[in-house]
């Protein structure tokens, strides 16, 4: 066989040369046209689901919030591994998909099985995907602190939320950046009943006067 593959290049010498031209034109063609990256995505599509849950500990966090999660996420099309972190007061799922899916659509059908998820989670949790990003995109993990103790971590917080975390979202090519730990500033209502029922009012009314204290006056 290899012998007579041999005789026969050797008596058609002129097609093999032109195969060999068109092979070499066509590798340098597709050489010029290689896409070159310093660090390449070695990543499956993935979607990551980030969910913020107050007050909760890390088991508490895996039971309530993680796991029914990942349950709803069972038999999504082109779904191959799943893999999550729980940790005080936030939850995080990687959904992987097989190499060459579309990752908005992969966002989509997770998107869809969030919605059946989000009955069985604790009231008040929201669960949502963030930025298209890859798993190589992590560049810094950043610790703000009060050195001398003077200002107090629901501050500082307040500091990393509104002056940080803006500053940082104004550079661009970055996607996100997430903030975790301190405390987050809240208004809170403490009715007393007894004063409630003197004057005459109902929880529905207070609730209503709330609702209107905290929305914009121009949508009223």
């Amino acid at each position: 066989m290899l012998n007579q593959l041999i005789r026969w290049s050797l008596r058609n010498r002129a097609i093999i040369l032109c195969l060999s031209l068109l092979i070499l034109v066509m590798g340098f063609k597709t050489g010029r046209d290689l896409p070159v990256e310093v660090l390449p995505d070695l990543t499956k599509p993935t979607v990551t689901i980030l969910t913020e849950t107050p007050g909760l500990s890390p088991e508490e966090v895996e039971a309530l919030v993680t796991q029914p999660i990942e349950n709803s996420m069972m038999g999504v099309a082109g779904l191959t591994r799943m893999r999550s972190t729980s940790d005080i007061a936030l939850s995080l799922v990687f959904a992987e998909f097989e190499w060459g899916t579309d990752i908005y659509q992969a966002r989509q059908f997770v998107q869809e099985r969030l919605q059946v998820a989000r009955e069985s989670l604790p009231e008040g949790t929201q669960p949502y995907l963030t930025p298209v990003t890859s798993l190589m995109g992590e560049i810094l993990l950043i610790g703000v602190k009060s050195n001398d103790g003077k200002t107090a971590p629901m501050d500082v917080r307040t500091i990393a939320d509104w002056t940080i975390r803006t500053r940082l979202q104004a550079i661009p090519g970055v996607a996100e950046v997430l903030n975790m730990g301190g405390g987050v500033k809240q208004a809170q209502i403490q009715p007393d009943p007894w004063r409630m029922q003197a004057n005459g009012v109902t929880i529905e009314e207070l609730e209503q006067a709330a609702r209107q204290a905290a929305s914009n006056p121009a949508q009223q």
